[in-house]
């Protein structure tokens, strides 16, 4: 027996205040249940079906929804390893604009799957190693289940159709409706190359009344607000935008004025007048007949552009200043002053609507079959789908289903490969992953199993959702059945329960785009293999400052 050498103890290797954790009980184990936990959190707003969250975020501010890119950008995760999970499903927002839920479910059931296996007694390295063969695998398979494509020219019964499944996931119910909206605006902005379609072209104006029966598209720009000055409706004019305070230029630096009499008194307001009225009727002489405010408007200046009759609006947003700049094709000005004929821009109509009892401002050029349309004139790119509603917190619910939708269509136009939905395509993967999973030796084998079993989570969270844990189980033996049967590729989740609770996804045209599947597992499996890689974790005390006041606590908490 070799002699056992004693170790020193009271080796600081960190300094005062650090943790370090490290070991299958204290890191991966700890790593594995904060992710599950998050995961689970997210899992119940899955689906047509999915509950909603109410989330306070840190600045009081309140969202009721069920997308899980809303409800994680607002929750702030500070579990080092749930951040992974976070960042993986951002990513997939930043790509695809959909399927972000399901990345994180799905990475939180591989790391269940991973925690049985390590506590049997695998090395974490097999089980990396076995979820990468499956990933290659079910992608591999993912592009051989792709049953159709969307038709090429877009029309809006097509585009609109394949838009419902994902609109339906937030707004289940209304999905024919909002589908027909953001096709149709987006059909309005397509440019000749659809590779190019920009969703910035896209815009959401809430006002709040009426319902969403009563949502209509625009083409050109809408603005919740009225023009500044008494002038309310311009036509084929010159549009000139300036990013600058409309009135009298103030010097950078204090100076003094000294006035010996009376008559230098009355000149100096009146030079000052003067000179205001000259900028202004260069204005007018150089056929501006529009001006576009970035910032404030004095009151002398609007006196002066009443009377040479220019119109005025203001746009406070930088954001939609430059978006109107893309469409009016004018520069915005940092000086007041005429512009050149570069940088002033045109708009055919420029009106005040009422909606619902608020008067907005349009900015459109003429469409087809109004007096003096011109087909041949560059049209703007540019439509704005106004939505209605009953309160603020369901408009904002509406603007997310609409922007989700607008991403939809550009990850159709990369790639319009279609696989069935509902689950159907999970569970297709899970049975060919576990198929291939049987045929391998060695450890690793063991982990494309789990891999298998945890991409069950879709459909069976989706059936869940819709009828309840025990019938779920029910419906997920059902469609084990039928995906055995030869041609049950497509075979899903029916989530009104028509029949037995499984349907034909083809037949009923719940289709999602492929693009966005394939991108959910890569980033799911990346996600879940990085939190398995981690074997210790080492967190630095956190940097000092000012101690944070205690609040006093809620009138409405227990002592």
């Amino acid at each position: 027996m070799s002699l056992k050498v004693p170790k020193p103890n009271n080796i600081q290797l960190f300094k005062e205040g650090y943790k370090h954790l490290q070991g299958l009980e204290d890191a991966v184990l700890r790593n594995i249940q904060a992710v599950a936990e998050l995961s689970d959190l997210v899992r119940t707003s899955f689906g047509p079906n999915g509950r909603n969250k109410l989330v306070i975020n840190h600045l009081g501010r309140l969202f009721v929804t069920s997308d899980a890119a809303t409800i994680i950008r607002e929750v702030e995760v500070v579990h080092p390893a749930a951040k992974l999970l976070v960042m993986a499903s951002q990513a997939q927002e930043s790509e695809m604009g959909d399927a972000t839920n399901m990345v994180i479910i799905f990475a939180g059931e591989l790391l269940k799957k991973a925690e049985h296996l390590l506590v049997m007694g695998l090395h974490a390295s097999e089980v990396v190693q076995g979820y990468e063969l499956a990933r290659t695998k079910a992608l591999s398979e993912l592009e051989s289940l792709s049953t159709s494509s969307l038709p090429n020219p877009f029309t809006l019964s097509t585009l609109a159709e394949a838009l419902k499944p994902a609109i339906a996931s937030k707004q289940y119910g209304f999905e024919d409706m909002l589908s027909k909206l953001v096709a149709e605006a987006a059909l309005a902005v397509m440019p000749s190359n659809p590779k190019n379609f920009n969703v910035d072209n896209v815009r959401v104006v809430k006002i709040m009344g009426s319902s969403l029966s009563a949502s209509r598209v625009v083409q050109g720009m809408v603005f919740g607000r009225e023009p500044e000055g008494e002038l309310k409706k311009v036509t084929k004019a010159k549009v000139a935008v300036f990013t600058c305070p409309i009135d009298i230029t103030q010097t950078e630096t204090k100076g003094t004025v000294l006035i010996k009499n009376a008559d230098e008194m009355l000149n100096f307001t009146r030079d000052e007048e003067k000179h205001l009225e000259k900028i202004f009727r260069e204005i007018a002489d150089s056929g501006v007949r529009v001006i576009i405010a970035g910032s404030s408007v004095g009151e002398l200046a609007m006196h002066f552009l009443n009377r040479f009759n220019i119109a005025v609006l203001k746009v406070l947003s930088k954001f939609d200043l430059r978006r109107l700049c893309r469409v009016v094709n004018a520069t915005p000005l940092a000086r007041i002053g005429a512009p050149t004929p570069e940088e002033a821009g045109f708009v055919d109509v420029f009106e005040t609507t009422e909606i619902g009892g608020d008067r907005v401002t349009v900015l459109r050029q003429l469409l087809p079959g109004e007096p003096g349309y011109d087909s041949k004139s560059e049209k703007t790119k540019t439509a704005t789908i106004v939505l209605r509603g009953a309160t603020a917190n369901r408009l904002d619910d509406l603007e997310r289903a609409v922007d989700d939708g607008v991403n939809v269509i550009k990850a159709l136009l990369k790639d319009p490969r279609l696989v069935p939905g509902a689950g159907a395509t999970e569970l297709e993967l899970a049975r060919r992953v576990d198929t291939y999973g049987s045929g391998l030796k060695g450890l690793a084998q063991h982990a494309v199993k789990r891999y298998a079993t945890a991409l069950e989570v879709i459909p069976r969270t989706l059936a869940e959702n819709a009828l309840g844990g025990a019938e779920g189980n029910e419906v997920l033996s059902r469609l084990w059945a039928k995906h055995e049967q030869e041609g049950g590729e497509a075979w899903g989740v029916d989530v009104e329960v028509e029949q037995d609770g499984t349907l034909l996804a083809t037949e009923h045209r719940i289709l999602d785009s492929l693009a966005a599947k394939s991108w959910a597992l890569k980033l799911a499996t990346e996600a879940a293999v990085s939190v398995l890689s981690v074997d210790s974790i080492i967190m630095s005390k956190p940097a000092g400052g000012p101690k944070v006041p205690q609040q006093a606590g809620n009138w409405d908490e227990d002592d």
